[in-house]
């Protein structure tokens, strides 16, 4: 199992950017994705899951009306649209997968939100 994040970076509060998550070595198509971050000093925080399909989103309180996560199963990749950001979104940003009762986590990627 291999998960790539990319698309973080330096953005103004406000401002909007999307994540990927390109995905290999499982079947991308029959798993729920999940997109978690972690803030400088704190814990892990779930940010959103997405069902195999696309069909059903959950998000966290901190992001809903925000973020979208989304996927496309033909080019086994997982996206998450990141609009009005907050300083207090500045994290490292991970997608992971659970298959067979083992967690997956990719390298992360650093969304900063400052002015």
């Amino acid at each position: 199992v291999q998960l790539v994040e990319s698309g973080g970076g330096l953005v103004q509060p406000g401002g909007s950017l999307r994540l990927s998550c390109a995905a290999s070595g499982f079947t991308f198509s029959s798993y729920y994705m999940s997109w978690v971050r972690q803030a400088p000093g704190k814990g892990l925080e779930w940010v959103s899951d997405i069902n195999s399909g696309g069909g059903a989103t959950y998000y966290a309180d901190s992001v809903k009306g925000r973020f979208t996560i989304s996927r496309d199963n033909a080019k086994n990749t997982l996206y998450l649209q990141m609009n009005s950001l907050k300083p207090e979104d500045t994290a490292i940003y991970y997608c992971k997968v659970q298959v067979d009762l083992l967690a997956f986590w990719g390298q992360g990627t650093q969304v900063t939100v400052s002015s």
